[in-house]
């Protein structure tokens, strides 16, 4: 099972278009030359792989030629995620955090592997609205997200394990592109 699982995954990698993953490198240089913030979003898993690339973003994306990227994870400020879902609802959490924090221009950079999470749909609403760049790396037949997206990436899988793991590997994919020398 262990070898089957490393299979479908393998099988699945080489079916994502680069094309689209290039546009989201050259977004994100952008956002990180004319120091825009990236909001990075997600749920579960998606969230772990959300912060995760914050992480590195923020760490290891040092380029000679680019100021460092501004970028943040809306998920792991906890008690604000939490005083919204409590007070108000859980579907306006993400969207009530970019109407403090994000500027025009700015980009929100969702994860869902169904692409149908109210709200992370919401957010992108609220982004669209505030005139945020909006890209999404999504499965399945890309739900609801794909079309909020001015990118987005789907995953061609209907296993949420799969579409987890795939999109760290776009996302390292991504962070490496950002580090090469132009």
């Amino acid at each position: 099972m262990i070898t089957e699982y490393f299979e479908r995954v393998a099988r699945v990698l080489p079916q994502i278009p680069a094309g689209p993953v290039d546009r989201i490198v050259d977004i994100m240089k952008d956002a990180q030359m004319n120091k825009r913030t990236v909001f990075m979003i997600g749920n579960g898993g998606s969230s772990g792989n959300a912060s995760h690339i914050v992480n590195d973003l923020v760490k290891s994306a040092l380029h000679p030629a680019r100021p460092r990227f501004r970028a943040m994870c809306l998920t792991d400020n906890t008690p604000t995620l939490t005083a919204y879902s409590n007070d108000e609802s859980y579907e306006i959490a993400l969207a009530k955090q970019l109407e403090a924090f994000a500027e025009p221009g700015d980009v929100v950079f969702a994860l869902s592997g169904s692409g149908n999470s109210p709200n992370i749909i919401r957010a992108m609403e609220t982004a669209r609205e505030m005139g945020l760049t909006r890209i999404g790396l999504t499965g399945r037949d890309g739900g609801t997200l794909a079309p909020l997206c001015d990118v987005a990436v789907i995953v061609p899988s209907e296993s949420m394990q799969i579409i987890e793991d795939a999109h760290l590997v776009i996302l390292h994919a991504m962070f490496l592109k950002l580090l090469e020398k132009e």
